[in-house]
């Protein structure tokens, strides 16, 4: 585990790159934690860039160049599309930035290990989206189990499935590319909230399929139009986990009926239904073993304990940690790991065969139920 030295004081001073629609709620949360500065934003589009700056009240604006000259930026956010996560922020290390990207940390696992490799000889953070496993959905969940109300965990299922984003998204083709697909662009929430309760995964096997070579636009002004399907469209993930539990992991976007969020893990003396990890909050529920076939199965709601933000939370953790000095939660090697799983899952529907996965993550701190996002710590 590395170890960081405290730096600075006051708020941390952010700039972000890429002004697209989820930078509306990256800025709208930043802007509320009296920890964090939003001091510029930066986009290919620089128009796009200074209406999103009018619009939330950053001062500056300009190109992603201009943000990682900012003399002012100590953090930046990278919101850019998955194929160009890792140059992003690459080029924020080498502008002596920590950075935090949005997920996944890259599309391959080389320009990944290049990046970690890269901040690590700088002294500096790599922090990756998704966040939403710090809420106080999934995190009340974890203190339970780490509390022992499950006993010994044995194994996980997760579900995702819907017919895919043909019927909202008016240019979807970017989601069926290589890097992407249910897995790239789903996988990342389930297996964080794995990795985050279970502990790193150690090897995977996984079975995908096609249930098109072409898919068609719906909605907007591509409609009719069809795009080629790169990866599949349905995948199931059988994982190990060092510490020897198992899970089974479906993700689809070829089933007519839609039902998302689906985590379970049962263990030697109970099962916990988890909310939805691409959710901030939602329901946990503890069931416990029958006591005979004629009994009540007993569910128990668990109290959700924390504040509940939104998209961001990951950051603003990551700005607290620079501050202090103390390790921040959504490492860039937890990033790799999950990175390395899906692609492990890739290559083993691929190949038909178990895929070791060979790096690994250093347990992860449960969010203190006391973390107070609006608190002015700094």
């Amino acid at each position: 585990m590395r170890t960081f030295t405290a730096l600075g004081s006051g708020p941390v001073r952010v700039g972000l790159i890429g002004a697209g629609n989820i930078s509306d709620t990256y800025i709208e949360n930043l802007n509320s934690f009296p920890d964090i500065d939003v001091v510029i934003v930066g986009d290919l589009d620089r128009d796009r860039a200074a209406r999103q700056a009018a619009k939330h009240g950053v001062p500056a604006s300009g190109s992603a160049d201009d943000v990682l000259a900012h003399p002012g930026v100590e953090l930046v956010i990278n919101l850019t599309i998955p194929a160009v996560h890792a140059a992003i922020s690459a080029a924020a290390i080498s502008a002596g930035k920590h950075v935090w990207s949005e997920k996944p940390i890259a599309i391959d696992r080389e320009s990944a290990a290049a990046l970690l490799a890269q901040a690590d000889a700088a002294g500096l953070r790599v922090g990756v989206a998704p966040d939403t496993v710090l809420g106080p959905g999934v995190q009340s969940a974890k203190r339970a189990i780490e509390r022992g109300d499950i006993g010994r965990p044995l194994f996980a299922q997760t579900t995702m499935q819907s017919q895919g984003p043909e019927i909202f998204h008016p240019d979807p083709a970017f989601l069926f590319a290589k890097g992407a697909g249910p897995l790239f662009d789903m996988g990342p929430y389930y297996f964080s909230t794995l990795v985050h309760i279970l502990g790193p995964v150690a090897s995977v096997a996984a079975l995908g399929l096609k249930a098109q070579e072409r898919r068609a636009v719906l909605v907007g002004p591509l409609a009719g139009n069809t795009f080629p399907v790169e990866v599949p469209s349905t995948i199931n993930v059988l994982a190990e986990f060092e510490a020897g539990a198992q899970s089974q992991s479906m993700l689809s976007t070829d089933s007519p009926l839609r039902q998302q969020g689906f985590v379970q893990i049962s263990g030697t003396e109970g099962t916990i239904l988890l909310p939805d990890p691409n959710l901030f909050t939602g329901r946990s529920a503890l069931i416990r073993p029958l006591a005979d076939l004629d009994s009540e199965q007993e569910w128990t709601d668990l109290l959700e304990e924390g504040t509940v933000v939104g998209r961001g939370l990951g950051a603003l953790d990551m700005a607290r940690a620079i501050r202090s000095g103390s390790p921040h939660r959504a490492t860039g090697e937890l990033g790799y790991h999950v990175l390395d799983i899906m692609i492990a899952a890739e290559e083993s529907a691929a190949r038909h065969e178990f895929v070791e996965v060979r790096s690994t993550a250093d347990p992860i701190q449960a969010m203190p139920i006391d973390f107070d996002p609006f608190a002015a710590t700094l």
